[in-house]
């Protein structure tokens, strides 16, 4: 029996065999751990008269063959192109995939954590675009294995696929430069969330490569939304009438902020470029064609999945140091910049993002 009297918990198994929570819940659910730690659990759930599970038991090796990737917003396309990466990945190998919706609402990302403990999926696929405390420390201590599709802090135990948005942000910026531009504003979304940060600092080491003027009152940051970009770049022209370039921090921003040039009469891209990044199937089919960067979203999605099954597979989390892996942007050149581009062709799943908020880092 439980020393409180109850049926004993995984809580009470690791606090009687010396371990963390997360290590008795993958030795309990045939997730991997070490062999020393195998013993600590099965001895001290021997002591405390723990009985399995008879459902979880009922299945195949203890598993639920299910996996859940958790985004920002189901219907944005950065994730559509991940959702059909990681299903396939997943399918080929027997799981099922569940999707959840976040909202960005950190408790919700939290909550959905801490539900691995409760055996609805056997992995996690998380996307974050915000990285907070509560989030190092609940990722910490998860009860199954789960692979960040975003940046994390290099001493978090935790698998991360990580897009280089300050690479693809310099890109941009010195595509416009190369153009002839040399007045170029940005419009952001949230400076908070990983992306907006890192976007920005992209933009500001491009422009400090270059020798080209930072004027603070020529950034905007908001929302990562069309509505915001239109917003954003009527607000900007009307300060600064000699703007010859917007560098948008991702496809919606850019259509938003092409919206308001073609209001006021202007011409893209001679009168004024648009710039945008994630390469989405909106950028394809603007008018003129979007120039953006591609971050790799369908790589990111493969490559979570596959490690997300490398550690359901049997990688020990103990044993083996966490995996990083970045994904390395491309710029696509398109009308909205250079009038003499091709308008690119559609690619499969498009170039492998969307729009929204981009898919972190």
């Amino acid at each position: 029996m439980s020393d409180g009297g109850g049926p004993p918990t995984i809580v009470s198994i690791a606090e009687r065999a010396g371990v963390s929570i997360a290590s008795v819940s993958r030795v309990l659910n045939g997730v991997g751990a070490r062999p020393d730690t195998v013993r600590k659990v099965e001895r001290a759930a021997a002591e405390l008269g723990y009985v399995p599970n008879a459902v979880a038991q009922s299945l195949k090796g203890g598993r639920t063959k299910q996996l859940t990737f958790a985004m920002q917003d189901i219907g944005n396309p950065v994730y559509v192109a991940m959702v059909r990466e990681i299903q396939a990945v997943a399918r080929a190998a027997g799981y099922r995939l569940l999707l959840h919706s976040t909202d960005a609402v950190i408790e919700d990302e939290l909550a959905v954590v801490r539900s691995l403990g409760d055996r609805t999926s056997d992995g996690l696929i998380l996307c974050p675009i915000r990285i907070t405390p509560e989030h190092i420390e609940v990722l910490s201590q998860a009860a199954g294995p789960v692979v960040v599709i975003g940046s994390l802090p290099g001493d978090v135990q935790v698998d991360a696929v990580q897009a280089d948005s300050v690479a693809g942000a310099r890109l941009a910026v010195q595509h416009l430069a190369e153009t002839g531009r040399r007045r170029i504003a940005l419009i952001n979304g949230p400076l908070d969330t990983v992306p907006g940060h890192n976007r920005r600092q992209g933009y500001l080491k491009a422009l400090a490569d270059l020798g080209l003027p930072h004027h603070p009152d020529a950034e905007r940051a908001t929302e990562f939304g069309l509505a915001a970009g239109r917003t954003a770049a009527h607000q900007l022209l009307d300060e600064h009438p000699d703007l010859d370039a917007f560098f948008c921090a991702n496809d919606q921003l850019a259509l938003g902020a092409s919206q308001a040039v073609h209001e006021r009469g202007l011409r893209i891209p001679e009168d004024i470029a648009v710039a945008g990044m994630d390469d989405s199937d909106l950028a394809q089919a603007a008018w003129p064609p979007l120039t953006s960067v591609d971050l790799g979203s369908v790589e990111r999605g493969r490559l979570a999945a596959r490690m997300l099954l490398d550690r359901l597979g049997g990688a020990d989390l103990e044993a083996t140091r966490a995996r990083r892996t970045t994904a390395v942007p491309r710029l696509v050149v398109r009308g909205s910049t250079d009038p003499a581009a091709p308008a690119a062709p559609a690619t499969a799943h498009g170039t492998g993002t969307g729009s929204g908020t981009g898919a972190s880092a």
